[in-house]
């Protein structure tokens, strides 16, 4: 029997789907959780959301980057804004917001509340602070000691100074002790090391969803020991985890750390949902996937197979939300099942009245039809019916969009950066990153994409001939630095064979931080560079400090490009009336 709260909402095409969603906030007083089919819709209904309502907290909590059952842990950053998440949620939040998940992170436990109550740190500026407990808390929390902090998670002791990256926060915060007193909190850039804020007090969350104090040590000992029996030697997961070490991957034997786990939805008790058009399919769907690892996982365990260890993996309903824990998860909340068609208005369904935008498909396909001419004419029958928005995807695309508009003899356009400054009439031109525009009884939104068909996709760089490897390879030495371009610097150890599914293949051996290794099979060369410097810090692999860095350079590139072109203007104009004068004479 379906519950009479759960409400399947027609009418609410990607983009409209955001302002239904902030009218529940406004009705119901309270947070809305919006689960979102994946990352990309996530990030589509977080800009849709800051369009139509920017003074609107909006808060993230994302899924895990890697597949379930994997060897690998999610991304230092991901783990980071998840429990930054999680924390905010258990002490101080404002009474209206929105929740943005998706579907992965949603169908996936987390740590109980009061673990997140419990696992706090919180140092006021000109107090007594207990640094030992405070070092404990970072290791305990899973921090990671760095000679720099350039990611979430990292922090660094020198003498009386610590540099701690807290989850959740853009900059690291430097604390300074005059003894056992906290003399001083600021926040920094890493980059250039530059104050950026002084702060009064600072506090800490967890920055992993494994925390490693001895309650868990044993707790995870134990469970693992009764769901397969004694470990042995040759187990480097256990072995790890009873020395108090974090292990790549533990985050995958999560259920065995704790004393139970909970649903996000727990963090939220009394929250309104809302779900994305076409999620049942798609849930069912991972719940397939989860369950398909976990069989190839177990098959390969009773047959002994290993390329490493054998992988011993939890029961997937330990971690992961089946049908019937779904239900129960979301069981006696208000709900809201959005779908983009129109649905028959009835006991438990609703039609919100938007649909979606014309696409001009047909105008771009026929050389005889103008296309910018049967935009003007849709333009101006929508403007009998209240405001219309023209989405771009940049400030570029806006500017061109808006003089071809203007050529078809519409009035001039309007810029606006936000729903605030719409009119009751008007055309609006706005950057918004909307795939497909939506009508509604009172707006008309058209995108960008809508207009001028798919975005432009650059062709892929082509890659070097692997016959070039040996040439290439030659130059190498084993102890020189070399660039991956995803990993950043690592040390080159040499070449490697490395048996996979019972076949040798040739691999470059690097290292990375913390010993780590990357085998990286042999036609991958065009992958690597040499590094220039004899001496550098070794990244660490599978962080986030070296796309940080890739960033900051792309951004001071951009900059150094505009210096040049102002200076080359600069000295056309100057040198300009010399020309001038010149030519009369």
């Amino acid at each position: 029997m379906k519950d009479a709260q759960h409400i399947s909402v027609g009418g609410a095409p990607e983009g409209f789907d955001a302002q239904l969603i902030l009218k529940e906030v406004a009705k119901s007083n309270g947070p809305v959780v919006h689960v979102a089919r994946d990352d990309k819709r996530m990030a589509a209904t977080k800009s849709a959301l800051e369009f139509f309502a920017p003074d609107m907290p909006v808060i993230v909590f994302p899924g895990w980057d890697c597949l379930p059952y994997d060897r690998v842990s999610p991304n230092a950053d991901i783990s980071a804004t998840r429990m930054a998440t999680l924390a905010g949620l258990v002490h101080d939040m404002p009474s209206q917001f929105v929740l943005l998940t998706t579907l992965n992170a949603a169908t996936q436990r987390v740590p109980a509340r009061k673990v997140l109550k419990e696992a706090a740190f919180r140092a006021q500026l000109d107090q007594r602070v207990d640094e030992g407990a405070l070092r404990q808390f970072l290791v305990r929390m899973g921090f990671t000691q760095a000679p720099t902090v350039m990611e979430p998670g990292d922090y660094a002791i020198r003498g009386g100074i610590i540099d701690i990256f807290p989850p959740g926060d853009s900059e690291p915060v430097r604390l300074d002790f005059f003894g056992d007193v906290l003399d001083g909190v600021r926040r920094f850039d890493p980059a250039t090391q530059r104050t950026t804020e002084k702060l009064d007090v600072i506090e800490l969350a967890p920055v992993s969803e494994v925390i490693l104090d001895e309650a868990a040590i044993t707790r995870f000992r134990q469970n693992y020991r009764i769901e397969f029996g004694a470990a042995g030697t040759d187990d480097p997961l256990y072995e790890a985890i009873s020395a108090g070490r974090k292990h790549q991957g533990v985050e995958h034997w999560l259920p065995f750390f704790h004393e139970d786990l909970e649903t996000l939805f727990d963090y939220l008790p009394d929250a309104v949902i809302s779900v994305d058009d076409q999620s049942d399919a798609a849930r069912i769907a991972r719940w397939d996937s989860v369950a398909d690892q976990y069989e190839t996982r177990q098959h390969a365990m009773s047959q002994k197979a290993r390329l490493d260890t054998v992988y011993k993996p939890v029961p997937p309903e330990l971690l992961y939300l089946d049908d019937a824990a779904w239900t129960a998860a979301i069981g006696g909340r208000r709900v809201l099942h959005f779908s983009a068609l129109p649905q028959a208005s009835g006991p438990g369904v609703i039609d919100a009245g938007g649909r979606i935008g014309r696409n001009f498909s047909p105008e771009r396909q026929q050389e005889n039809l103008s296309l910018f001419g049967a935009l003007a004419d849709h333009i101006r029958k929508k403007l009998a019916d209240g405001p219309v928005v023209v989405a771009s995807y940049s400030e570029g695309a806006r500017e061109r969009l808006s003089g071809l508009i203007e050529d078809e003899g519409l009035a001039e356009t309007i810029h606006v950066n936000d729903a605030r400054n719409l009119g009751k009439t008007g055309l609006f031109l706005a950057v918004w990153a909307l795939e497909h525009g939506f009508e509604t009884p009172g707006m008309t939104v058209i995108s960008e994409q809508d207009v001028l068909g798919d975005r432009l996709i650059r062709a892929p760089r082509k890659k070097k001939r692997a016959e070039n490897f040996l040439t290439e390879t030659q130059s190498l030495s084993p102890g020189d630095l070399v660039v991956h371009v995803d990993h950043g610097i690592g040390r080159y150890l040499g070449l490697e064979v490395v048996t996979a599914a019972g076949a040798a293949h040739e691999t470059i051996a690097l290292e990375y931080a913390e010993s780590a290794k990357l085998y990286l099979p042999v036609e991958n060369i065009e992958l690597l560079s040499k590094y220039g410097h004899d001496e550098g810090l070794l990244d660490r692999l599978g962080g986030g400090a070296w796309q940080a860095k890739k960033a900051k350079l792309k951004e001071r590139i951009r900059e150094m490009a505009d210096r040049l072109i102002r200076v080359a203007a600069e000295r056309e104009l100057r040198s300009a009336p010399v020309l001038e004068a010149q030519h009369h004479a």
